[in-house]
């Protein structure tokens, strides 16, 4: 007679993309299906391309007075750097606009380094970081095109760069480095020096200066959700309240860590982004100190 179980487990796991839909590709063999599913590229932020313009101009445009009138969640400091954003004519369609042009410069970078000398297409280079999913179950990578050993060593580090870096470099994609997943230390300074440069030269996005920063406009996004409940007469607790923005920000040339509301105080090219539960980790490997503003009472 068989014995009863003795192990009892549940493992820990996610869901794998629950944004799209696995597609079943074909199969390799008898325990090896091959599927179709999203790659969230790291340490980039794109502009967005799913928002419906209109009624989010209009939402958008509606918390203008509430937070000009002192009345809305936020840091006075974030609410001087998003004001003159918002106040921009339709800032939403504005934002879907560049997010279209920044996919198709995507393309173009694509048709350009996948193809051979010979005419022939290479495939794609995929290397993940600490964290190798996201929440919504994508695969977090950095993408390349795939190149040979023998070419690889003719070529310098910018000439076989990621499709990252160079979304970055173009100025079509905000760097968005989240900790723990950092690039490591030969390819952050190229990274940061792209940014540098495109902002400077006011590339890509970088030539609207009103323009809302990817994870700008979700944070806002999340802010009209929170403003539609407190006008449906919804009692929000007060730590609730704040939660549209959670990420805290360190300036990766400073180690001065601040809270979530005063990301602004940090150039864009310079900000690393760590979730709350996060922070305790981040702060002991990495030697962040707080800055002024973080420890600043009243």
């Amino acid at each position: 007679m068989a014995g009863q179980l003795a192990i009892f487990w549940t493992p820990a796991g996610i869901t794998l993309d629950t944004l799209g839909s696995k597609q079943l590709i074909d199969v390799t063999d008898g325990d090896t299906p091959n599927v179709r599913m999203p790659i969230r590229m790291l340490s980039i932020d794109t502009p967005e391309t799913y928002p419906d313009g209109p009624r989010l101009d209009a939402a958008f445009a509606a918390l203008v007075p509430w937070i000009t009138s002192g009345r809305a969640p936020i840091d006075p400091v974030v609410a001087e750097a998003l004001l003159p954003k918002l106040e921009a004519p339709q800032p939403v369609t504005r934002h879907k606009v560049m997010g279209e042009r920044a996919k198709e410069a995507f393309k173009r970078l694509l048709d350009a380094r996948l193809v051979r000398p010979d005419g022939s297409r290479r495939t794609l280079f995929l290397r993940t970081a600490d964290q190798p999913f996201d929440k919504n179950g994508r695969l977090l990578a950095y993408v390349a095109p795939n190149y040979s050993q023998a070419e690889r060593e003719r070529m310098s580090r910018l000439d076989r760069a990621t499709f990252n870096l160079l979304l970055v470099a173009e100025g079509w994609a905000a760097p968005f480095v989240l900790y723990p997943s950092i690039p490591g230390e030969l390819d952050l300074p190229l990274l940061h020096a792209a940014a540098r440069a495109a902002v400077a030269e006011k590339r890509g996005i970088w030539s609207d200066p009103t323009l809302l920063l990817p994870y700008e406009l979700r944070a806002l996004e999340r802010l009209v959700q929170l403003k539609a409940r407190l006008d449906e007469g919804e009692k929000v607790p007060p730590a609730e309240l704040w939660s549209w923005t959670s990420r805290y920000c360190a300036d990766m040339t400073t180690r001065l860590l601040y809270r979530p509301q005063r990301y602004c105080e940090v150039a864009p090219e310079d900000r690393l982004f760590i979730w709350p539960e996060d922070v305790r980790d981040a702060v002991a490997r990495l030697g962040l100190a707080p800055a002024p503003s973080t420890v600043a009472v009243g």
